[in-house]
């Protein structure tokens, strides 16, 4: 198997993210990724499926990923049924940070208990 098809889940979730200026070459086994994601969720999401895959410090790729906005976590467009606290808990682990997420919208919602679908909420920093 090459190294290519080894890491082919990484290099379809980038294709998934549309990272900007990606860049894919192999030299002596080694697999070189370069690109610029969105957020650093969007990075963290990558590196998450890197170590998966290859370990926590795989010898086989070398990956050099840029953030093109590094002022927010994330940017989430709301779904039918979310919450605050749902959105929290799937970007930190924890539903109690809705009041970050609230925090950093003020400006577009007034209550945290009411988010309507198709809103982009900005995901703060952790």
């Amino acid at each position: 198997m090459s190294v290519k098809a080894k890491y082919q889940a990484v290099l379809d979730l980038g294709e998934q993210l549309a990272i900007k200026d990606g860049k894919v070459t192999e030299e002596n086994g080694v697999l070189k990724i370069k690109g610029m994601a969105t957020t650093q969720y969007e990075k963290n999401l990558l590196w998450d499926k890197i170590k998966e895959i290859g370990g926590e410090q795989p010898q086989d790729l070398k990956a050099n990923i840029t953030v093109e906005d590094e002022s927010v976590f994330h940017r989430h467009t709301v779904k039918s049924g979310e919450s605050l606290s749902k959105i929290a808990k799937h970007y930190y682990g924890d539903p109690m940070k809705y009041k970050q997420i609230f925090a950093a919208n003020t400006d577009i919602l007034k209550n945290p208990d009411v988010i309507h679908p198709d809103q982009v909420l900005v995901i703060p920093n952790p």
